[in-house]
């Protein structure tokens, strides 16, 4: 009987294939790359046009031999690694190892692992793809190129364990430039006025928005009073009355970016973490009876496109638990940006049946959750609109207008299952609200209340790995399978540290790019990154030889190195000092930067290897012990709050303490925020008071 080997990238992804292929065939695992560039030198060679000499990666000479040993013994080798561009260089590596003609039509690609998809994809074979393969060789070896040559020149001038690179110097910059905005940000005063006023159909509220027909802007208490005292005494009454339909559509499905941000916004997912649990549902789980399954499409895409066949179950789904009604005239399409590919779907699940109720009690809780994320937003880009009833109601009180707005759901569409959530600092939708504002032009108004409030400018927030992913995407810098492990590599490397979700700049990573300003610009310009992004992506098509790409990229570079060899001298970062006394020797400690912010150090290294913890008081006392609560740091990094006699007393909370206790029954209380609000509230489950300190935030 004769054999058919297929090679994908994991076992996993290997287990849940074989079950959909019989015994004629046999399924292995090449465990990813299985030739790369060499790491003891770099591997390309300058002479000769830039001709990479790849090696078989150490470790994998087993592995190679036991794919060799299967390959003589079978009929056909069918070559069914990931479907872009990382992939087809796996199976182009992978056809050389294995001595197979390259003309051969020995290249499968499936972007779910389903039976279906499986077995159309064994039908319809095709040689490899040399154009992303060459898009992919480009990549590496601008990279390597990048990586060995310029960060041994931070090693040299600043310190060992450096790095740059095209994408993560980028994304340290995009970082480094938005704390200068905030250290630089300007503070100004402005105040807010809200009228509470009565109709005949009840209570609402409205704000000040111009007088004498101009756009109110109110910079101090002083102009507020003169405000206040000019409309005193002066009747509220309507002077307009508009309502219109509004049309909210749907978000697309997910790609790889926008499901990183969305998992980030509502589950507290990492980039990292995301790509690590999608990779999971994607090569499939074990489900009980039906065995091994793929529960997702193919996770790296920028593609938005979406099959008949999975629109036709959603609109099973939909007509189903919500009616016709749910379900637009016509199956909902999206545009993709740029160059997607066309042939590649968004991240949805495999099958729209399959609810995550579904899979309760079978996958982890991390799984699930994403999964569920997954669901609802492919479930929700297939579903009707949502129509708001909008109604804005114009007040005149002498020479000044008032306004009030509200929305009001009349039929909830997509809306029933899921809506997108939004960034720190993104303005919020127009509040909605149960009230009608039975109110006619004309009308007199009784005020209840005037309610006058001083406000202060804010910086622009800092990134989240959210926000940044977004930031990179709208640039055109990188491609969204690298944005997880860019954002992982500059953390790693002391660039920027992470303090509640937000990414902050070291000293270090201040350092390392303002030298690249000054002597590599290029390194760091956005638009020249995004433009090598587009020159990559020609050679993909088939448009641009990829050599020529490397050389255009490479003669100014080698020339910039040599100039930035002579030019920087040695770049020396003082220690901040501390008043800790080292235990050993005596010394003062110094504060350093780690991967998971500062920490103290013996100057006298490498005689005296001593560190500890840098303790940072947040103001407020133990409710155990009443000594000082510092901030401490987890294995993983994350911040918690301890108390500084440790290990003589373990309280601890994840929560950042307040300072005063609760008035109510004097035991502490912990701050709590969100987008509108910053409260304070007490961590007694048979009190739990709450005191607001801000609202309205950002």
């Amino acid at each position: 009987m004769s054999k058919t080997l297929v090679i994908v990238e994991s076992p996993a992804k290997a287990k849940s294939i074989s079950k959909f292929l019989g015994n004629r065939y046999t399924v292995k695992a090449s465990m990813g790359h299985l030739r790369d560039l060499p790491k003891s030198q770099l591997g390309v060679d300058l002479e000769h046009d830039f001709e990479p000499k790849y090696i078989a990666i150490r470790g994998r000479g087993d592995l190679i031999k036991d794919l060799r040993t299967a390959a003589k013994g079978a009929d056909k080798v069918f070559l069914a690694s990931d479907p872009d561009r990382e992939g087809e260089a796996i199976a182009w590596h992978l056809s050389y190892l294995l001595g197979l003609d390259q003309g051969d039509q020995n290249r499968i690609e499936f972007h779910e692992i389903t039976k279906s998809a499986i077995q159309a994809a064994i039908k319809h074979p095709r040689e490899l793809d040399m154009n992303r393969v060459d898009a992919q060789q480009a990549r590496r070896v601008l990279d390597r190129l990048v990586g060995y040559q310029l960060s041994p020149l931070l090693w040299r001038k600043i310190k060992k364990g450096l790095s740059a690179g095209r994408v993560q110097s980028v994304a340290v910059r995009l970082i480094d430039d938005r704390e200068e905005q905030i250290r630089s940000f300007v503070s100004e005063e402005y105040w807010s006025l809200t009228a509470n006023l009565e109709s005949q159909g009840g209570r609402f509220e409205a704000k000040l928005l111009k007088k004498t027909g101009q756009k109110v802007s109110i910079s101090s208490k002083a102009e507020m009073e003169m405000v206040l005292n000019d409309i005193q005494g002066k009747d509220f009454q309507v002077t307009d009355v508009r309502s219109r339909e509004k049309k909210k559509q749907p978000a697309p499905p997910f790609t790889t970016s926008s499901l990183q941000q969305e998992a980030h916004r509502k589950l507290g997912f990492s980039p990292k973490r995301t790509m690590m649990l999608a990779q999971q549902l994607y090569e499939g789980l074990d489900l009980g009876k039906e065995g091994t399954v793929g529960l997702i499409t193919y996770m790296r895409t920028d593609s938005v496109k979406v099959a008949d066949v999975a629109q036709a179950e959603a609109k099973e789904w939909i007509a189903a638990h919500y009616g016709n009604d749910y379900y637009p005239p016509e199956p909902r399409q999206f545009a993709n940006k740029g160059r997607s590919q066309e042939a590649h779907e968004a991240i949805r699940p495999t099958v729209a049946l399959r609810t995550p109720d579904l899979l309760k009690g079978i996958l982890t809780r991390d799984q699930l959750r994403l999964y569920r994320l997954i669901w609802e937003r492919f479930i929700a880009s297939q579903m009707s609109v949502a129509i708001m009833d909008t109604l804005t109601v114009d007040i005149g009180v002498g020479d000044a207008l008032f306004r009030a707005n509200t929305s009001t759901i009349r039929f909830a569409g997509f809306l029933a299952v899921y809506e997108e959530g939004k960034d720190e600092g993104e303005p919020l939708d127009d509040e909605q609200s149960s009230l009608t504002l039975s109110v006619s032009q004309g009308e007199m108004l009784q005020l209840i209340k005037m309610q006058e409030k001083q406000h202060f400018t804010e910086p622009p927030p800092r990134y989240t790995e959210a926000s940044l992913v977004r930031k990179l995407e709208e640039e055109g810098i990188g491609r969204p399978s690298t944005y997880a492990p860019t954002i992982e590599t500059i953390q790693t490397r002391g660039y920027v540290v992470k303090e509640e979700k937000q990414l902050i700049p070291t000293e270090l990573g201040d350092i390392v790019i303002s030298l690249l300003k000054e002597h590599f610009p290029d390194i760091v310009n956005l638009e020249f990154t995004a433009n090598l992004e587009g020159k990559l992506d020609l050679v993909e098509e088939g448009n641009v030889p990829w050599k020529s790409v490397i050389k255009e990229y490479y003669l100014p570079f080698s020339e910039t190195l040599a100039l930035a060899e002579e030019r920087i001298g040695k770049v020396k970062i003082e220690d901040q000092v501390s008043e800790e006394l080292c235990e050993n020797c005596g010394q003062n400690m110094v504060i350093k930067m780690g991967r998971y912010g500062k920490f103290l150090a013996c100057p006298g290294f490498p005689e005296c290897r001593n560190t500890k913890p840098l303790l940072e008081q947040v103001g407020s006392n133990c409710p155990k012990c009443a000594n000082p609560l510092v901030i401490r740091r987890s294995k993983k990094g994350r911040k918690f709050f301890g108390c500084s006699a440790y290990p003589e007393c373990d309280f601890v909370s994840w929560e950042m303490p307040a300072p005063e206790p609760c008035p109510e029954c004097q035991q502490m209380m912990v701050i709590k925020s969100s987008k509108r609000q910053k409260k304070h509230v007490c961590t007694n489950p048979e009190c739990r008071f709450t005191k607001v300190i801000e609202e309205d935030l950002g």
